[in-house]
């Protein structure tokens, strides 16, 4: 369980969030949305201990979260970037292998478990097949799913996931939609698109201007009337779908 408790968060003397307040449960799937520039990442970031709050606090099952050690931390929280991306020349097995670094002690080999992990999340995430292949050899896209292999093995309860399919084709956003769903993990996701939301997710945090519009219920929380304030776009619902008025 992680807990807002009136999270300000800025950069220098500009506020990008204003008095969050939110409480997201074990295993819920959670979808964080909104415009551009409504701090989206600024609160994911900040959610993973990655951003320090000016003001306000964040509890991890209880504790605050800035005193967590960082090793006991990586063994809680996984964190997917928005933009997918390594600085070194890995291949993509070496690069999810790296997802158990939190279980590892100095000088210590990974295990044939730490291998068997890394397989098994390859495969989830249909990417063994390019285990051996490195950053340049792969699309922006097959980079993207590298990347959520090695949250998995991570095996964090867990998951801070910043729009970790907005470089996937239908096929395996569907695919890797599914699995967040059925991992009976705890997910906060940064999604674009509401109908992935509202098929794939629980709840829902929806910013507007740095503000927490809404929180609770995700189809409870898309209606056409909080569309067209957050986004400036008329909708409808028509078979359980969001369509856009053009």
């Amino acid at each position: 369980m992680i807990k807002l408790d009136n999270i300000t968060v800025g950069y220098g003397k500009r506020p990008v969030l204003k008095g969050v307040t939110a409480q997201i449960h074990e295993g819920v799937l959670t979808a964080l949305m909104g415009p551009n520039g409504c701090g989206k990442t600024t609160l994911l970031r900040t959610m993973g201990g990655l951003l320090q709050p000016a003001e306000g606090c964040v509890f991890l099952d209880n504790t605050p979260i800035g005193q967590i050690g960082a090793r006991a931390l990586a063994r809680q929280i996984a964190y997917v970037r928005q933009h997918a991306q390594t600085d070194f020349d890995f291949s993509a097995f070496e690069t999810v292998l790296m997802g158990r670094n939190p279980y590892q002690h100095r000088l210590q080999n990974e295990s044939q478990a730490d291998w068997d992990i890394v397989e098994h999340c390859m495969r989830q995430t249909s990417t063994w097949h390019l285990r051996f292949a490195k950053p340049d050899q792969m699309s922006g896209g097959e980079l993207q799913r590298v990347m959520i292999a090695r949250a998995l093995a991570q095996d964090t309860p867990l998951l801070l996931m910043d729009e970790p399919v907005s470089n996937l084709d239908i096929a395996h956003q569907l695919e890797i939609m599914h699995l967040l769903r059925t991992l009976g993990k705890t997910v906060v996701i940064v999604l674009h698109d509401l109908n992935l939301a509202l098929r794939f997710c629980d709840d829902l945090l929806l910013l507007h201007e740095g503000v927490l519009l809404f929180h609770g219920n995700v189809s409870d929380g898309l209606t056409p009337e909080r569309i067209q304030t957050v986004y400036g776009v008329s909708t409808h619902r028509e078979g359980g779908h969001i369509i856009f008025d053009y």
